[in-house]
């Protein structure tokens, strides 16, 4: 027993690096991926900070839907910045190796910013079904002090419900030949190089991405349920056309992050389909981050004119 524990430690103290397998069947095409998801996150980076700009600097935009959703791409912004650079790295130079402190701190980030997404994303549910069904109460719910606590409460949660795991993983032996079959640090293809027995930690990750994911989507489907109802009550058929294409658009996005989640996530075997996490993986931080600038602020006719009411002020300033 005593030699078995001894073993464990040196195996703990070994690891210096893992290599992060990326997508080895397709990595001759490097260079075009490089540039094809450079741009991705050039584009999301930029929709997210040009939400964040016109949301500050206008002062029509001083709502409480406004500031949930600047705080959802800012967080969006870090989510995607946890993975992207070193994808980019892995498809121009080849540079697969990441040291063991480094992969532990992207998992943790990794995993506290994406579990804070879908918190802000029923936060933002609850927000249109009051804005929506409850006009008179709304002001009086949703003053400043109660969108502070209530984006204050993701992170909190985020934070505290992933520090935990990550550390115990970072606890265990590790045996070579230390390839993670991904092209990040995340919590299943860590836990499959483990020489330790890993069935708590991957049964605790798993009760936790479920009440994650439960939580989240509970709210948000009665939130859109009572939305649509009160939606179907308006006057006029334009209007109702107008409400159902934002909120498809809306839950078309949803289904993407949900789905890709539960695909990864949600299942007590995490050794299992290692390969398809990583196309699932791939949506979660390179496709819904492009779409959710697009689906919830910028098609928007205030943000509209308040990119029209900014470029006004600079042409005069001209």
């Amino acid at each position: 027993m005593e030699k078995s524990i001894m073993g464990d430690a040196r195996n703990r103290t070994a690891v210096q690096e893992f290599t992060l397998e990326g997508f080895p069947a397709i990595q001759h095409l490097g260079k075009v991926l490089f540039l094809v998801h450079l741009l991705k996150y050039l584009a999301s980076i930029t929709g997210n900070i040009l939400i964040i700009t016109i949301t500050w600097a206008d002062h029509h935009l001083h709502i409480p839907m406004y500031f949930f959703l600047s705080s959802f791409s800012f967080i969006e912004c870090c989510f995607i910045t946890t993975v992207i650079p070193k994808l980019l790295a892995i498809f121009l130079s080849g540079k697969q190796t990441i040291s063991f402190a480094a992969c532990f701190k992207q998992a943790f980030a990794f995993l506290f910013l994406g579990a804070t997404i879908f918190f802000l994303m029923a936060v933002l549910s609850l927000d249109w079904y009051l804005a929506i069904c409850k006009p008179l109460y709304y002001p009086t719910i949703m003053n400043p002090r109660m969108c502070f606590l209530l984006v204050t409460a993701c992170l909190a949660l985020g934070f505290l419900l992933m520090v935990v795991p990550v550390i115990m993983l970072s606890q265990l032996s590790f045996c070579g030949p230390y390839v993670i079959p991904h092209f990040l640090c995340d919590f299943a293809p860590l836990a499959n190089l483990s020489c330790s027995d890993t069935r708590s930690i991957e049964m605790l990750l798993f009760d936790l991405a479920l009440f994650i994911l439960l939580t989240s989507l509970v709210i948000t489907v009665i939130a859109y349920s009572n939305i649509v109802i009160t939606i179907t009550h308006l006057p006029s058929a334009k209007e109702q056309q107008k409400a159902f294409s934002t909120c498809s658009s809306h839950l078309i996005v949803l289904s993407l992050m949900y789905g890709s989640c539960v695909f990864i996530y949600v299942k007590p075997k995490q050794t299992n389909q290692l390969d398809s996490n990583r196309e699932a993986a791939l949506v979660n931080t390179v496709v819904t981050p492009l779409l959710n600038p697009v689906v919830y602020t910028l098609r928007n006719k205030q943000v509209h004119q308040a990119l029209r009411d900014a470029l006004s002020r600079v042409t005069l300033q001209k």
